[in-house]
């Protein structure tokens, strides 16, 4: 583990840019958006409008680059505003943001519960996580946006096949902020608890997975039981990436990166192995470094639970093997 680059404040998503120059970085609070090169330089390359805090979490939180981002320039954003969460689109032309669209609003705020990652899956659809709002009805509404996992085209319209005809892809989720597919095109995705379990689970279309009739497993016909459970006081997950078929999970109450293999090409994941356990604080997205045995870990010490100043977070970068 070395220190990449610092200097940051709540750094919440990070997407590469598909020609390997570098990454974009939100930063929750400030709404500021970096570029970081591999070698840990960084630029801000703008802020994204509208965007608002809720004292919470909520914020500027996930990005997501276009795959065809080296044509269209496209780059994704799941921010709080005035009236709710919403996902919008700016073009990022290799020096600066511009021309903020938004794609998709009505999505619940709160001051904590609002999910916030997006990433594109293999389909090319864009994949968002929502929280339930501190509305715990809201997760098992197939009508609502919030507490689920949303699969949307990239002009914000439901995906074709979404299994209720919606934008809605998974239900039944408390507070989604892990999105990872595998190998073998699978998404998986990391869950808060409430008081008890923190999850791991494996997304399957029009699946239930129990908030909050369940939290944790359990044998309540019709909901899908997570592959992984933690206490909250050993995760509190943020993002998840996935590596050498391998889940990376970071962990923000816990302050520990979760190694999770999963078991060949099954559904099922092995033995969970906890590193830098306190080492770093609270660690809030991790993700895969493209063609390389490396993986890019974000701190999140100087969110309100973490008590530093700003400018106290820093992006960490983890050599595999």
């Amino acid at each position: 583990m070395t220190p990449l680059t610092t200097g940051l404040t709540i750094p919440w998503g990070v997407d590469w840019l598909p020609d390997g120059s570098g990454a974009l970085v939100t930063e929750r609070d400030d709404f500021r958006v970096w570029t970081v090169a591999p070698d840990g330089a960084k630029t801000q390359v703008g802020t994204v409008p509208e965007s608002q805090t809720t004292d919470g979490e909520g914020g500027l939180m996930g990005v997501a680059v276009d795959p065809d981002w080296a044509t269209n320039h496209h780059v994704y954003f799941m921010h709080t505003a005035a009236e709710g969460n919403r996902i919008a689109r700016m073009t990022y032309d290799g020096t600066s943001l511009s021309g903020y669209t938004v794609i998709l609003r009505g999505i619940g705020k709160a001051r904590y519960h609002n999910g916030g990652r997006l990433a594109f899956g293999p389909d090319g659809y864009l994949y968002a996580t929502t929280g339930d709002a501190q509305n715990t009805a809201l997760a098992q509404d197939p009508n609502s946006l919030n507490g689920k996992i949303l699969r949307l085209t990239t002009s914000g319209d439901p995906a074709p096949g979404n299994p209720f005809g919606n934008h809605v892809y998974s239900l039944g989720h408390r507070n989604p902020q892990g999105l990872a597919f595998d190998r073998n095109g699978r998404l998986w995705s990391a869950e808060f608890g409430s008081t008890r379990f923190d999850e791991l689970n494996l997304i399957k279309p029009g699946a239930n997975y129990g908030w909050p009739t369940c939290e944790g497993t359990c044998s309540v016909a019709g909901m899908t039981n997570p592959k992984k459970t933690w206490t909250t006081g050993e995760a509190s997950p943020s993002a998840i990436t996935i590596a050498d078929n391998v889940v990376y999970m970071a962990a923000q109450r816990g302050q520990r990166l979760w190694r999770i293999p999963i078991e060949g090409d099954t559904e099922n994941v092995g033995t969970a192995t906890a590193y830098y356990v306190g080492t770093y604080g609270r660690l809030r997205t991790v993700l895969k470094v493209p063609g390389s045995e490396q993986l890019w870990l974000t701190t999140t010490n100087a969110d309100a639970p973490g008590g530093q100043p700003d400018g106290a977070d820093r992006i960490l970068r983890v050599t595999l093997g």
